[in-house]
């Protein structure tokens, strides 16, 4: 009766913790934009989107006029392993937790396993730093060497996903691509803009037509 009441006892353990190891591998594997209280995981680090912190991952953020234009030209910036923000900001310029043209409206975490070597978050770190570095002697030009242009060099310079060939028309569309809206007042901050621009275009060519 006595070593039945240990196996028992045993296997209740067993359960127990196996329970709990199941709900770590849960949290852990999360994709972002999921979860509750605005919390996101990919390799365990959490998106907080109240303290605005996004770790390891690429941000954006629309531009007056331009964005209301074309609503997939925007400014892009990318983050530390701890969530700072770093982004090309303007001519020899990279600001620090306080991008140009204000919050971000849209995320795109990465997978921290796709940047090679043994410490991931270290490498990751050293290639956005060394990146602002460049960047803080460079001159921005819009349509050349730009935000997309900053992110693009920290990206080649930790080989993320294997490769060196990032640029800033590839991450304009993988962003518009895998990017998750913070919220839905973000999407209406996007697109709104040009959809009322869009109706009143279509409004003056009705009227013209009618003329």
């Amino acid at each position: 009766m006595e070593n039945s009441r240990k196996i028992a006892n045993n296997y209740s353990s067993l359960n127990d913790s196996s329970s709990l190891s199941s709900d770590n591998n849960w949290n852990n594997s999360m994709t972002p934009g999921g979860g509750g209280g605005g919390a996101a995981y990919l390799n365990g680090d959490a998106i907080d989107k109240e303290k605005c912190r996004y770790p390891h991952s690429i941000v954006w953020t629309p531009i007056p006029l331009l964005t209301w234009l074309c609503p997939i030209i925007g400014h892009m910036g990318i983050c530390t392993t701890t969530g700072i923000i770093r982004d090309f900001a303007g001519p020899y310029f990279v600001s620090e937790d306080d991008m140009a043209f204000g919050n971000p409206t849209k995320y795109w975490q990465l997978d921290l396993s796709r940047v090679p070597g043994s410490n991931a978050k270290d490498l990751w770190d050293r290639s956005v730093h060394d990146a602002s570095e460049e960047y803080k002697g460079r001159m921005h030009n819009l349509c050349c060497d730009n935000c997309h242009s900053h992110v693009a060099y920290a990206l080649n310079a930790m080989r993320y996903d294997g490769s060196n060939s990032w640029n800033m028309v590839k991450l304009c569309f993988l962003m518009l691509c895998h990017g998750k809206y913070i919220s839905f007042c973000a999407f209406l901050k996007t697109w709104l803009p040009f959809l009322i621009l869009v109706v009143i275009a279509a409004v003056v060519v009705a009227v013209v037509l009618t003329v």
